[in-house]
């Protein structure tokens, strides 16, 4: 069965400052505004021995054996978190390769003016921040933070579009984030999980390989890296899993099982 998925923005970018960015997994995986990409659905029993899974609406199968309930599948929304470089955008991306009309990331809303080639409701939902702020006055979203200037935020509206669309929500985003979704007094609660590097030497390794940021930048990702490692540890945290990720391919398998299952 589709499910919906919504990857939360990275900073100015679109995955959520902590907070939730959404698209629509047709097309490649945005950049993240680093802050930080529902209705419950209960699969009826089977009538018949010829039935199309809801995950592949191309095949039908049949089968002779006796009739059995359809296995529940978990559709709350997953938010992912992890320190950057510990790679959660490759994870994502096998994920939405292997299975394309499963997932959704949902589209952040910015008070920032859209840049060349952005279109409104689709990179992001541009508001002005007296629009913003009347919505998380409201409770409107699920995890917001404010950068630069600019105010960014996953809204409970932009989730749960994800799920009417029969697709499971993805929010990736950073630990401020992570906080908000999960003390949320109103927001279905969503699975969690982080991943994590082998350790802190071997995430300098990687950032270092990059070879994109600068030495400061470099050296503050690591400082919140270690904050964020530290309190996926303590007991406050709300993940259910943690997954270090010291091997891509072992890693990958850890993660399709807690979001898809064993089965998949």
């Amino acid at each position: 069965m589709p499910l919906p998925l919504a990857r939360t923005a990275r900073l100015p970018s679109q995955r959520s400052l902590g907070l939730g960015l959404l698209f629509a997994p047709s097309s490649p995986l945005p950049g993240r505004h680093t802050p930080s990409k529902h209705t419950t659905f209960t699969p009826p029993i089977l009538r018949t021995h010829s039935f199309t899974p809801p995950s592949s609406p191309a095949r039908t199968f049949s089968s002779s054996a006796p009739l059995t309930m359809a296995p529940i599948i978990d559709n709350r929304p997953i938010v992912i978190s992890g320190p950057s470089g510990s790679g959660k955008s490759t994870m994502l991306k096998r994920l939405f390769d292997e299975y394309p009309s499963r997932f959704g990331f949902s589209v952040s809303h910015t008070t920032r003016a859209p840049r060349g080639g952005e279109e409104n409701g689709r990179e992001y939902h541009f508001v002005t921040k007296e629009e913003f702020l009347d919505l998380v006055e409201k409770k409107g979203f699920v995890e917001h933070a404010q950068f630069g200037g600019n105010h960014y935020g996953t809204s409970i509206k932009a989730v749960e579009d994800i799920a009417a669309q029969g697709r499971v929500c993805i929010l990736d985003i950073e630990m401020e984030g992570v906080k908000q979704v999960a003390n949320h007094p109103t927001f279905q609660k969503p699975r969690f999980l982080f991943l994590s590097p082998p350790s802190k030497e071997v995430l300098e390794e990687r950032l270092r390989g990059r070879g994109t940021d600068k030495e400061e930048a470099i050296l503050k990702r690591l400082r919140q890296a270690e904050v964020e490692m530290e309190f996926a540890k303590s007991p406050e945290a709300p993940h259910e899993k943690i997954i270090v990720n010291d091997d891509l391919d072992r890693a990958y398998k850890e993660v399709k099982e807690f979001i898809v299952g064993t089965d998949a």
